[in-house]
């Protein structure tokens, strides 16, 4: 698999939203961030949402605050939007949207829902825990299977066309481990930092 930094999203915008991921998204890759999403909604007037993420998949109201300062100016630039608008920079969240093949293998073990954008399996939407993973796709294992069913179906990531985690008890501890010890990398490598600079 590729670095995660220049990991694709295999979920992608269209029309403005597109548009929009494409002018920010070097800013933010440069900044040490992956894009998640990007969202025009008709909420408090016209709101922008962009959803980010360290590569190490956390994301704090420091760095919110961080990538909202450096892509405004961005925006301001290019000026894709012909209407007032309000940018709102958030992490993807717990039960976060699910848009790398790296996202499959992190929460492997974890309860998804899905829609695809062919039938597999002779549906197009899937509830069930991620199996394993591989280049190519993922194991779903169906948490309600109805008569005729197989309990496990291998969905093509070529085939997904949206995903997102399920929020439950494990997913929250788990999440909340991992941000936990991604702080303590962090804290450890700042230090390492400030001991070679003496």
């Amino acid at each position: 698999m590729q670095p995660t930094e220049l990991e694709p999203r295999l979920i992608v915008e269209t029309g403005l939203d597109l548009r929009i991921a494409e002018i920010i998204e070097p800013t933010l890759i440069g900044m040490g961030f992956r894009l998640v999403r990007v969202r025009m909604m008709n909420q408090n007037g016209m709101t922008l949402q962009i959803m980010a993420e360290r590569e190490d998949g956390t994301m704090d109201v420091e760095g919110c605050e961080a990538v909202s300062t450096a892509i405004s100016p961005v925006l301001d630039v290019e000026d894709p939007i012909d209407k007032e608008y309000h940018l709102e920079v958030s992490s993807p969240g717990i039960d976060r949207p699910m848009v790398r093949k790296s996202d499959f293998a992190r929460w492997a073990g974890h309860l998804i829902k899905l829609e695809t954008s062919i039938l597999v399996d002779g549906k197009k939407r899937f509830r069930g825990k991620i199996g394993e993973t591989n280049e190519d796709g993922f194991v779903l294992e169906r948490d309600q299977v109805a008569a005729g069913e197989e309990p496990h179906v291998t969905i093509p990531f070529s085939a997904l066309a949206e995903g997102k985690l399920i929020l439950t008890d494990d997913l929250i501890r788990d999440a909340l481990k991992a941000d936990k010890l991604a702080k303590q990398a962090a804290n450890q490598n700042d230090d390492a930092d400030e001991q070679d600079a003496e």
